[in-house]
């Protein structure tokens, strides 16, 4: 295992407003380091891939640009946060563009990303509160770039949002009491079209649980998250999305589990390389029995599941390992529980077995 690192100070939170242009602007500029570090592992992790992709990074900026019309015709305000992030932060936009389609353009053939995400409703919590809880799994690397963000849009609802280095915010909670979480998964059917880290970016601004699904199933799609979406009413779904094929399932007993591979048998028909995806089946099926286990969990039973350590190396918690391919070193960079009763997050930057939780509140 490599050495856990450990984080002396809380994970860093900026507060934006304004325009789309503007809070890119203002993400960019405060963020700056972050991003081009960020930026430079990518670059690094596209060199190191070559013999896998065949793609250089000036290939991969030429792949990038192929998605930005669609996005463009789309979410012309989400490409102008794009181009403010990449305004503030002093980096050409060909790059940020990049790590914003990265996954369809290079991530599927690679199958990286671990993540795990959960959320019990009232009647599975000791104080009716509604919770979900996310493990964001990926390079080591780019731990340094995670950061939180507190947005006050001009035209859309607050959010409070996790992300790191260049990429626009999907793991987030807003004002009207949607939460998403978004795990990785690997269709067959990836085409050009509009990224879904954009797709994702906006359901932040929806404003009730249909129009938040509605949103994940826009056409012209390029690939697919799950997205486990869930209302502070107690509504919990998952939406399993691919390029041209989605499901939407819905919670069993007050909770809900997703991971990194379809649980819809429609979906699974489009899975690319289900055996490689063994991993991602074992997390499922223990975070769904520790849930089960009790209808009384609370933020600290919660945090319990996401520091477990069963079955590793492919447990919840994840941890890298000397042995690994540096492209197979994903490990737990952060993990978090969104309190949507409290509109409240909790959140501790790295592997939470060894790092403490912080808490932060959506001011709306």
């Amino acid at each position: 295992m490599l050495p856990n690192l450990i984080h002396s100070e809380p994970v860093q939170l900026i507060r934006i407003t304004g325009s789309h242009r503007e809070m890119g602007q203002q993400i960019g500029e405060e963020c700056r380091e972050k991003i081009q570090h960020h930026l430079h592992n990518a670059h690094l992790l596209i060199d190191a891939s070559f013999n896998t992709l065949e793609l250089t990074w000036t290939g991969a900026q030429i792949q990038a640009r192929k998605y930005m019309p669609f996005a463009q015709e789309r979410y012309p305000h989400y490409v102008d946060e794009l181009i403010g992030l990449a305004e503030g932060a002093k980096v050409p936009f060909d790059d940020v563009a990049v790590v914003n389609a990265l996954e369809a353009v290079t991530m599927d053939a690679l199958h990286l990303s671990k993540c795990t995400s959960m959320a019990v409703n009232e009647y599975r919590t000791a104080n009716g509160h509604v919770l979900v809880a996310h493990n964001e799994d990926w390079l080591p690397e780019d731990e340094p770039d995670v950061y939180l963000i507190h947005a006050t849009p001009k035209e859309e609802p607050p959010y409070l949002a996790m992300t790191y280095g260049a990429l626009l915010p999907n793991i987030v909670f807003n004002a009207y009491g949607i939460a998403q979480c978004c795990d990785s998964v690997h269709p067959d059917d990836s085409r050009i079209g509009i990224p879904r880290v954009l797709v994702s970016r906006a359901v932040l601004a929806k404003k009730s649980p249909g129009e938040a699904i509605r949103e994940t199933l826009i056409p012209r799609r390029a690939a697919g998250y799950n997205h486990l979406i869930a209302h502070e009413s107690g509504e919990l779904y998952s939406v399993e999305v691919s390029a041209r094929r989605f499901a939407v399932l819905y919670n069993q007993d007050g909770y809900l589990v997703h991971t990194n591979h379809y649980i819809d048998s429609n979906m699974q028909a489009i899975e690319d390389e289900p055996d490689e995806l063994v991993g991602t089946r074992v997390r499922y099926f223990r975070v769904s029995r520790l849930l089960a286990q009790t209808d009384q969990h609370t933020v600290e039973t919660i945090q319990n599941i996401q520091r477990d350590h069963i079955n590793y190396p492919n447990s919840i918690c994840n941890h890298a390992e000397e042995r690994m391919e540096p492209l197979d070193r994903e490990k737990t960079v952060n993990a978090m529980i969104i309190d949507l009763t409290e509109r409240a997050m909790h959140i501790a930057w790295g592997n939470p077995c060894a790092n403490p939780y912080h808490t932060y509140y959506l001011d709306a």
